[in-house]
């Protein structure tokens, strides 16, 4: 059964109060769209159809994934027809994502797998599809979003913490860049040219002299140094892979950082394999799955080295003590677990568990950057300053002398 390719169209379309609205939207046809208009309470009049390769879809993020998968849970678990759950789903997410939902719900209804019709609609990751198929054959759907709810809320605390530790520093670096640009431009030029003008330009020292010079060019040439700043910016946001694989090969060797980097991975991983497990993923396919949503090359390694012993025959204790980039605590548990035939509430333990740390150890980070950063806003900020103190100091002393 082939199913028709989504497209976006660019709308104008009568509003019932009056008025006209024009905006674009996602969808698989024109009528598609008149109808998903119709809900809004618009009248479509013309559509015009963008190109192929032009995609206005906004992606499935982990908060739409979060409302999805509760609003799924909570009415399969009472029963409700999954049409018809989807049906009420589309009023939980995002407006941008109505059009996915619907697709959804119209490849459901037209006999499709509810895995597959996530993987047609797009935007759902393989870990999400592996979820929902193996739930599928359980007959547990109910369930198994309600685990991803689970998992989803957990990525997006881990995914919190990520966050404030690259905000912090950056705040904190970019008042102290305003700061210093603004000293530089303004008030070491101002203040040194009077000093050479009292003092004679023989006697400012050099270093003064250089930053002087500095400050006079960057505030003469503003435009020049603007355009270069922004085109860094565009070959680093071009090469944003590159830069972001240099800058994890870096934060994996700092002390405190790659403890924390390793624990948010642990934690990541843990979460997905409670997912599947709880959802009757075997355990080699489940590990297939959770290794490919890690980044740590050493964890990933020895993970996909641990599936590969495992399919092979081996026996899961015995491997599980070769993954030494796990605490020893953390594989202990498991052997134990396996040993219990209890893993799935060990991965689910443990995720909580590795959260736990992990806010543990950011809170740790954060208390050993902020004298960093004192520091080198001291550096930043000292040495401008001390460029226009030392001559004042010089000035001072002839003076009194």
């Amino acid at each position: 059964m082939t199913r028709a390719v989504s497209r976006s169209f660019v709308f104008l379309a009568a509003k019932q109060g009056g008025g006209r609205s024009l905006g674009v939207k996602h969808a698989r046809s024109e009528r598609a769209l008149a109808e998903t208009l119709r809900r809004d309470r618009m009248v479509l009049l013309r559509t015009w159809k963008l190109p192929g390769w032009v995609s206005t879809e906004a992606p499935f993020k982990t908060k739409d994934m979060l409302a999805l998968n509760e609003q799924l849970g909570q009415l399969l678990a009472r029963g409700v027809p999954l049409v018809e759950s989807l049906e009420v789903a589309e009023s939980v997410v995002r407006p941008q994502q109505r059009p996915r939902i619907e697709r959804m719900r119209e490849a459901v209804a037209a006999g499709s797998s509810f895995a597959d019709a996530c993987r047609a609609a797009g935007g759902f990751d393989v870990v999400t599809i592996a979820v929902y198929r193996a739930a599928e054959r359980t007959g547990d759907l109910a369930g198994a979003a309600a685990q991803l709810a689970e998992t989803a809320r957990r990525q997006m605390k881990i995914a919190g913490k990520a966050l404030t530790l690259l905000l912090y520093p950056m705040i904190v670096l970019s008042i102290g860049v305003i700061a210093g640009t603004f000293l530089l431009t303004t008030i070491v030029p101002t203040i040194g040219g009077a000093l050479s003008d009292a003092l004679g330009a023989d006697k400012i020292p050099l270093y003064t002299k250089i930053t002087m010079s500095v400050g006079l060019f960057l505030r003469g040439h503003w435009l020049i140094v603007l355009a270069v700043i922004v085109g860094l910016v565009i070959v680093l946001g071009l090469g944003r892979a590159v830069v972001a694989r240099a800058v994890g090969r870096v934060a994996r060797v700092v002390p405190i950082l790659k403890d924390v980097i390793l624990t948010q991975e642990s934690a990541r991983f843990f979460t997905v394999m409670a997912a599947l497990s709880r959802s009757g993923v075997p355990l080699a396919d489940g590990l297939g799955v959770a290794t490919n949503a890690i980044n740590h090359p050493t964890l990933r390694k020895q993970l996909e080295r641990l599936r590969i012993k495992l399919v092979e025959g081996g026996v899961l204790p015995r491997l599980v003590d070769s993954v030494d980039a796990l605490p020893i605590a953390t594989r202990r548990l498991l052997i134990a677990a396996d040993r219990a035939g209890d893993l799935d509430s060990a991965f689910d333990g443990l995720a909580r568990d590795m959260g736990d740390r992990l806010e543990a150890q950011t809170q740790r980070l954060m208390a050993a950057l902020e004298p960093l950063l004192i520091v080198l806003l001291f550096i930043m900020i000292g040495s401008l300053v001390l460029s226009i103190m030392i001559p004042m100091i010089t000035m001072s002393t002839r003076v009194m002398g």
